[in-house]
């Protein structure tokens, strides 16, 4: 497909772009925390697409996916070196409801929301290797690949994520404790 691309064939790249838009923007918003910045990485990762598919190497054997997966990547961090420093965003009170059930849901979209900017909190190889391999489904060896790191570097960057993660959590959770008491 990616060479049908490169002559110029927009069904190709239309088929292309539809396969791979969910995911990676999905994906990108993760890694940025916020779908607009998200939405122009991706416009830039498939215009890249398609300017330089002429230049596909098909000796090299190289997956699609997972050097889409490196441009997206890069082009996040390049954002997120440009952005200015965001102020984070604290939980405050918490809605009350007569519900169990909207209490609930209430709390785990509240903790999804705290994971969401604790990964923020942490360094972008950490972030962007938790978020390959927990949210994203890639193997360790996938996304040393999409990294361009070794095996070895990966489960590093997964064992430091999730301790700094744990800790940005277990931080929030303290603060909100002496907002409350």
């Amino acid at each position: 497909m990616i060479l049908s691309i490169g002559k110029g064939d927009q069904t190709a790249y239309c088929t292309l772009v539809k396969r791979h838009l969910s995911i990676n923007l999905g994906f990108a918003t993760k890694l940025l925390g916020n779908t607009a910045d998200a939405e122009e990485v991706m416009q830039e990762a498939f215009t890249r697409v398609w300017k330089y598919s002429n230049l596909w190497d098909t000796s090299r054997n190289a997956k699609f996916t997972t050097w889409f997966y490196r441009v997206v990547t890069n082009l996040c961090h390049d954002v997120s070196r440009k952005r200015k420093p965001q102020a984070k965003i604290e939980v405050l009170e918490a809605m009350a409801s007569d519900e169990v059930a909207a209490d609930n849901i209430i709390a785990v979209n509240q903790r999804s929301q705290q994971v969401k900017d604790g990964l923020n909190e942490i360094p972008h190889r950490q972030r962007t290797a938790i978020i390959l391999c927990y949210f994203q489904g890639l193997s360790n060896r996938e996304a040393a690949e999409v990294m361009e790191v070794s095996l070895s570097a990966v489960e590093s960057y997964l064992v430091r994520g999730r301790r700094n993660l744990a800790e940005v959590l277990k931080e929030d959770k303290n603060n909100l404790l002496k907002d409350i008491g």
